[in-house]
């Protein structure tokens, strides 16, 4: 449990940023001190998803090259020296650097942080735990929207500065929980340390047992696993992840994570509360904080939920659920906003905040927990690290257009954008519903089986008919038995 409390602690920066831009961007002395316009201010959100995008251009090999924990570890010390840098800002110029820094050492962490866990998590908890990370994202989101609140009183820059020195705490405890964990056994076993490989199945699975069967079992498909990918000839290099119709596939699935995870309409409420609660007609500021508190425990309690049904009811179908949820509200909130935004009906204003939280709560529920859950799960090893950082290049390039286009065009065309979003929240929705699979309780290697149609039975590596019929082991010995198996694509 210490495994997922490390990466816990870590989500709960990416929460606190979200919720902290959020919150000074309602702060006036924020804009006046740093001179801001609607642009800027968008830039200065924006510039911890470029940061983001450089990490994704070049950290996947950093992450084999270095290990999982050392990773997270570089990351982890060079967010300590971006806040420092974003607090102490004098102008405009300093704070968009200091961001693009974090942005790059939130991206490392993501890569390398998501990649460890579902590597070294057991089957049975892989879900529950990769889900929790993400979901915990709203635990520093609501302290985060608390402490700008009660900032927001303080006279002067620390209303805005205090609550960014504040996000230093969580690095600080993640790095403590650091040196308590082990190293991913899957990159153990891949740099040849089998001991140490085996040393963290059992430390994980049976207390230390090496004996015991399960351990031993899962320790057999790692190593078949690994000799498969290098009988093969597959490297941990980017062009694999076009090598094959199966690793295009899987880089696709991934994809298209980032893609709802940033695109969907969240980040309107996520970074930019305060212009939508304009927009709906609310304009008191100490009013829009309030909310903002609201929201990010609604959005806890939601994530929570979210997390707990993922083992239960499936990644593709929470996922499925949340689309079709958040399409409907996106073009109610279009309709009540165009309708009610200019009028005194407090009734239909009302209405307009609550079908934000609804949607931000439709959102909680199928696409936080899996948004560092699904990636990881469907890409295999020796593309697992480049794609994650494709797929964090690809949150980047989302978040930085949804945060530079978001505002500005809510200040152009209104309640419009709403409508634009719903139909791409459409499109998504069928594209979740065709394309995506189903990955729940099943082990990296079981996975491996739904897109490559090889089986990793502990005995030896499987041949596996396009008919789904596995015929042969690796020893030769026959074994005509049938299996389920779905479309490898």
């Amino acid at each position: 449990m210490l495994l997922v409390a490390s990466a816990a602690v870590y989500a709960t920066t990416a929460g606190y940023d979200s919720a902290l831009m959020s919150g000074i961007n309602i702060i006036p002395s924020y804009t006046e001190f740093l001179n801001l316009n609607t642009t800027t201010r968008a830039l200065n959100v924006s510039a911890n998803f470029i940061g983001w995008g450089i990490a994704s251009l070049t950290m996947g090999p950093v992450v084999n090259a270095i290990g999982r924990k050392n990773s997270i570890l570089v990351a982890l010390l060079t967010k300590l020296f971006s806040i420092g840098l974003v607090a102490g800002s004098q102008n405009f110029a300093m704070f968009l650097s200091g961001r693009i820094i974090l942005g790059v050492a939130s991206g490392l962490s993501s890569i390398a942080g998501s990649t460890w866990l579902a590597e070294t998590l057991p089957p049975n908890i892989r879900g529950l735990g990769l889900s929790i990370t993400f979901s915990v994202y709203y635990v520093g989101a609501l302290i985060s929207a608390g402490i700008t609140y009660r900032t927001a009183e303080i006279p002067g820059e620390w209303s805005w500065r205090l609550p960014i020195l504040l996000q230093s705490m969580f690095s600080l405890i993640c790095i403590f929980c650091l040196f308590l964990t082990p190293e991913s056994p899957r990159w153990l076993s891949h740099q040849d340390m089998m001991d140490e490989a085996l040393q963290v199945i059992a430390s994980i699975a049976a207390n230390g047992d090496q004996s015991d069967e399960e351990v031993r079992q899962q320790y057999q498909s790692v190593v078949e696993s690994r000799e498969k990918e290098r009988t093969e000839g597959k490297t941990a290099s980017y062009t694999e992840l076009l090598r094959t119709r199966s690793a295009r596939r899987r880089l696709m699935l991934a994809v298209s994570v980032a893609v709802i995870v940033m695109a969907s309409g969240n980040n309107i409420a996520s970074f930019f509360l305060g212009d939508m609660l304009t927009n709906a007609g609310i304009t008191n500021k100490t009013t829009q904080l309030q909310i903002n508190i609201v929201l990010q425990s609604w959005c806890l309690v939601c994530a929570m939920i979210g997390t707990f049904l993922m083992d239960r009811a499936g990644r593709k179908t929470l996922c499925l659920s949340a689309c079709v949820g958040m399409t409907i509200l996106m073009f109610v909130i279009g309709a009540l906003t165009k309708t009610f935004s200019t009028s005194q009906d407090l009734a239909g204003i009302y209405g307009t905040v609550a079908c934000i939280f609804l949607f931000m709560g439709a959102y909680s529920v199928g696409i936080t927990p899996i948004t560092q859950l699904y990636p990881p799960e469907v890409l295999s090893y020796s593309i697992r690290t480049n794609g994650m950082a494709i797929w964090a290049g690809t949150i980047a390039i989302f978040a930085i257009g949804t945060t530079l286009v978001f505002p500005i065009a809510l200040e152009a065309i209104s309640w419009r954008l709403y409508f634009i979003i719903g139909a791409w929240d459409v499109l998504e929705t069928i594209f979740v519903a065709v394309f995506w699979v189903e990955t729940k309780g099943l082990s990296l290697e079981e996975i491996d089986e739904l897109f490559e149609g090889v089986v990793y039975n502990g005995h030896g590596v499987a041949e596996v008919r396009e008919d789904g019929v596995m015929t042969k082991d690796q020893g030769g010995k026959d074994r005509s038995v049938s299996i389920a198996r779905s479309d490898s694509g």
